[in-house]
């Protein structure tokens, strides 16, 4: 785990970030049926980058990029007992890094950067059949809140 090293993230790294985008992308089609076809994109990643109200990092092994995530401050529903949350996507481990610690460095990093944002509310969404990324979110403390339900 010493050759890991968590860092935001900079222009230079769109081009890898773009393919991880597309992994995350390839995962999630078999859990969501409403997906357009290829080729499509989720995130205005350049935006996110140099936004100051988001906060894009990476992690690095040996100097090549393996992981990815993002907070966003977000303005919460009039109702909820806070103004802004952070909303956290783009949650990304390469293949060959998985179960190996490191989306809780990334969950911890966007962690540490809301709070200096004065934000405590956190907030990500996850496929309910997603066991996997289910289960990684709780292990690093997040708890099932809502059901998003549809019909065709």
């Amino acid at each position: 785990m010493d050759n890991f090293t968590v860092r935001s993230a900079k222009i230079e790294d769109l081009e890898v970030l773009l393919s991880f985008e597309q992994g995350i992308i390839k995962e999630e089609r078999p859990y969501d049926p409403t997906l357009a076809k290829d080729p499509i994109t989720y995130y205005d990643l350049k935006e996110l980058i140099l936004s100051d109200k988001a906060e894009v990092v990476v992690v690095t092994y040996n100097s090549e990029l393996v992981a990815s995530g993002y907070a966003q401050i977000r303005k919460a529903k009039p109702y909820l007992d806070h103004e802004l949350y952070a909303y956290l996507g783009f949650m990304y481990t390469h293949p060959d890094f998985r179960r190996k610690g490191i989306n809780k460095k990334v969950v911890d990093a966007l962690v540490k950067w809301s709070k200096s944002k004065d934000i405590k509310e956190l907030r990500l969404t996850v496929y309910d059949d997603n066991l996997g990324a289910i289960k990684a979110y709780e292990k690093v403390g997040f708890k099932k809140h809502l059901i998003e339900m549809r019909i065709e």
